[in-house]
């Protein structure tokens, strides 16, 4: 579960989010939308604790923002993926390497890291892939390759921002397909994005981010 209880946060530059409640439920699949610069991505950075509110107070899976150290960090971000607007993927490394990154961070053995990447490519749709560079992709390809690397460790919780910024509409619309996919497998998602028209019309809550203010549609 994810809770806000009138969460403030401001960057030195404006923006940010003001007084903000919400509460998602545990497997729930929502979606976020709103302009460049409403508090997308700061509502995911408080998410994932890379930000700390100002007022109020953030919990994750049990874990408060009030009583946070940087050591209890690491534990909360075991159980978040998160998928990116630009990939963030090492590009003078193959896709395997790419995949496979946070089960090296995690500590895994080198025995089970072939079969775990080898599935969370499949289920990506990007089986046989293994061994091309990034630049080699197409942006559709780039991104599923962000989204396998982000669920290979099987996450709780998975914060998708702004995932499809870069691709074109079939592109858009396989990806979403792809997270509701993922979902059912009772995985937590929330979507970040600017894009009305991809996210309308499919059953999922809806919450619209407007100057830092939420409100549900």
């Amino acid at each position: 579960m994810i809770e806000f209880q009138n969460v403030t946060y401001a960057h030195q530059k404006g923006n940010g989010v003001n007084n903000l409640s919400l509460t998602i439920e545990e497997g729930e699949f929502s979606f976020l939308i709103g302009p460049t610069g409403s508090g997308k991505t700061t509502l995911m950075r408080l998410i994932y604790f890379d930000l700390l509110p100002d007022a109020g107070w953030v919990k994750v899976n049990g874990f408060s923002s009030k009583k946070m150290t940087k050591r209890k960090i690491p534990k909360v971000r075991k159980f978040i993926g998160m998928v990116f607007q630009d990939y963030k993927l090492l590009y003078d490394r193959n896709l395997f390497e790419n995949v496979a990154l946070p089960l090296h961070v995690l500590g895994y053995s080198g025995r089970e890291i072939p079969d775990r990447v080898e599935e969370a490519l499949e289920l990506v749709g990007l089986e046989g892939k293994d061994y091309h560079l990034p630049n080699e992709l197409s942006g559709g390809e780039q991104q599923r390759a962000c989204l396998a690397r982000a669920i290979i460790k099987e996450p709780d919780i998975l914060l998708a921002d702004e995932p499809t910024g870069n691709l074109d509409p079939v592109a858009s619309f396989e990806l979403v397909r792809l997270l509701e996919t993922i979902h059912e497998t009772g995985t937590t998602i929330i979507m970040a994005s600017h894009n009305y028209n991809l996210i309308k019309g499919r059953g999922r809550p809806i919450y619209e981010l407007k100057d830092g203010i939420l409100r549900g549609r």
